[in-house]
């Protein structure tokens, strides 16, 4: 049997059951690769129930630093009966397979090409120790032990993680070393260490890995961050999985942050809304008199908040929403990852209403974004949507450290003060004076005579007096697309990357893949896969919308662009061809709707398959001259 070989490089797959205490290990074991230097990239795949089903993590080990999923499992870690057998079936044929021995594998699971690895890890842990709930526990440390001396972990790494993850508390301290003990012990004494694949601190590790350091972090506190750092003090918010410690971390942060030195009182509001709809009511309130506020919520909650939303753009209310998507629609899959909310935000609300989205694939990016946006909805005055995912927002990532610049100042965009008001002969609220369709606002309380106007959502002249002119109407929601086209010069441009360079290409067609968010690192990596098969392919990702002219000229400057997401509809490619006006055979579909995040073997397939299929004989689309 020929075995899968590599030093790091590998993918590990634990199967363990829902609130056992599994996941404190298994994230023991990423972080412990993590601290020997080697580039890794965990991913927790858990239930929506609170106890009882099957639940997965998968730690991908790459030395070129790749942070999305490969796809495959070259080793599993199964102790869940319930899901062994589908566990062991996906195990890729020359890999390994340790489950607890404690119960013999029953014969229909066994393998004749994959090294199978039993321990019994219950009954170690029942002959040690005498409290119950201690042995279930611990059990799962005992793995990580074994997975030590299998895979050539540093042991003084896992033993110094357990010291600060326990300071002070010397007893579990001692018996989760020893735990780990029993596992090493084992897996020395009984087999060959360590496997074909394997981890070498300072081996050949990616450059880039090596030269920046990298800390460990998931989008949901990055992005709580630069709400703190971006001047937010008010969050109100409805609790949902998975946005939920987003507001959490914004509080802890605002409690060290947000305190006067002097009075010692809070600088800050945080209120758990009755639902999801007042929350967002909330927001726009606080946003109308001078604060800068904010909400997180995923699928559900954008569409109970989508009235409010509507409202804060006819309105032109700043106002920042984070989104962390999950699967949909209704309640969908809580605890699953999917880019499936792009249009109902992109035209969130009823009538002719476009928001302003932003597009993070990084936790750096999830922290810069979330400043970016309260800056844009108060310049733009209107909201901004920023759209994680719950990959981004609840995995951690490999990310450098967060960096700030202490000289940023807010951009609280046209707002008059008293002096501002004094100097201009008229002023009207929804008066654009620029001609950019930004018109100028106050606060509340900002002069005693001047400035005051009335905020309605129903349709108004632009002295923001009612009005159910027809004219009236026209003038203002071209206006509100005029700002929309202003937007452009604001949000952050895409990212491109040349094509890797392919010395005998199978096609003459330019190929382009446009992606975002979280479908970015698996997309880079099937470009990579795909240019020793003779595919050169440009890549552009997706930052914003309103989409940057370069979007445009992307699709244009190629005979056939390839759209990766992470929903069934291709949203982001609908949304493309209605903004840019692009006919759809010039864009192809690549999906994954799974739940699960999108592979970059995924992505490297179906692009193959929609090379084959689709003619060579292509004419591109002439742009047309004015």
């Amino acid at each position: 049997m020929k075995q899968i070989k590599g030093i790091n490089d590998f993918v590990v797959k634990f199967a363990n059951v829902n609130g056992t205490g599994s996941a404190s290990a298994n994230h023991l074991f990423a972080k412990a690769i993590f601290r020997m230097g080697i580039p890794v990239s965990p991913r927790n795949i858990f239930p929506s129930n609170i106890q009882g089903l099957p639940t997965w993590y998968e730690v991908r080990v790459s030395k070129k630093g790749y942070l999305g999923r490969r796809g495959g499992v070259d080793m599993m870690v199964c102790v869940n009966p319930q899901s062994m057998e589908k566990d062991i079936a996906s195990v890729e044929p020359g890999g390994y397979f340790l489950y607890d021995s404690t119960k013999p594998l029953a014969n229909h699971l066994k393998r004749d090409d994959i090294t199978i690895i039993g321990i019994p890890l219950t009954e170690m842990c029942m002959k040690e120790f005498p409290v119950p709930r201690l042995q279930q526990l611990l059990k799962n440390v005992v793995y990580v032990g074994a997975l030590a001396a299998l895979l050539d972990i540093d042991f003084r790494v896992l033993k110094d993680l357990l010291n600060d993850q326990f300071k002070g508390k010397e007893k579990l301290i001692s018996s989760n070393v020893h735990a780990l003990e029993m596992g090493y012990q084992y897996a020395k004494e009984n087999y060959a260490c360590p496997l074909p694949i394997r981890l070498e601190s300072g081996g050949n590790v990616a450059p880039h890995i090596l030269e920046t350091p990298h800390i460990l972090m998931n989008g949901n506190t990055a992005a709580a961050l630069g709400a703190i750092y971006g001047g937010a003090t008010v969050a109100a918010w409805y609790p949902i999985t998975p946005s939920t410690s987003v507001v959490d971390a914004f509080a802890k942060y605002a409690e060290r942050m947000r305190i006067d030195a002097g009075t010692g009182k809070k600088n800050f509001a945080i209120v758990q809304a009755e639902d999801e709809l007042a929350a967002m009511g909330m927001v726009i309130g606080a946003s109308w008199n001078g604060a800068r506020s904010f909400t997180a919520t995923s699928g559900p909650g954008v569409s109970l908040m989508s009235e409010f939303l509507g409202l804060a753009y006819f309105a032109e209310i700043p106002a920042v929403l984070i989104n962390v998507q999950r699967s949909g629609p209704s309640t969908g899959m809580p605890t699953r990852s999917q880019q499936s909310d792009v249009l109902a935000c992109a035209y969130a609300s009823h009538g002719d209403t476009k928001q302003v989205l932003l597009f993070p694939a990084t936790p750096q990016e999830c922290f810069e974004m979330t400043v970016q946006a309260f800056d844009l909805s108060e310049r733009l005055q209107t909201p901004v949507i920023m759209m994680s995912d719950l990959d981004l927002g609840m995995n951690d990532w490999m990310s450098p450290p967060l960096e700030w610049d202490d000289s940023y100042e807010m951009d609280r965009g046209k707002v008059l003060d008293a002096e501002g008001l004094d100097s201009v002969e008229k002023w009207g609220r929804y008066l654009d004076v620029d001609g950019d369709g930004i018109c100028y606002r106050t606060l509340p309380g900002t002069h005693p005579e001047k400035g005051a106007f009335f905020t309605r959502g129903s349709s108004k002249n632009e002295m923001a007096v009612y009005s159910e002119s027809g004219e009236d109407y026209v003038q203002n929601v071209d206006r509100l697309l005029r700002k929309f086209e202003t937007a452009k010069s604001y949000v952050p441009k895409p990212k491109t990357h040349p094509p890797i360079k392919v010395k005998k290409p199978k096609t003459d067609l330019r190929l382009g893949a446009l992606f975002f968010g979280t479908s970015a690192s698996p997309a880079y990596e099937a470009v990579e896969m795909l240019a020793p098969e003779g595919y050169p392919i440009d890549t552009m990702r997706i930052r914003a919308f309103p989409f940057h002219q370069d979007v445009d000229q992307f699709i244009h400057d190629h005979d056939m662009v390839f759209v990766i997401e992470q929903n069934r509809d291709g949203q982001m490619r609908q949304l493309i061809m209605n903004e840019c006006e692009i006919a759809p055979d010039r864009l192809t579909s690549v999906l994954n709707y799974s739940g699960t995040p999108i592979t970059a073997r995924t992505i490297a397939q179906q692009i193959r398959q929609a090379l084959k299929t689709k003619s060579a004989e292509i004419v591109p689309l002439k742009r047309e001259t004015a």
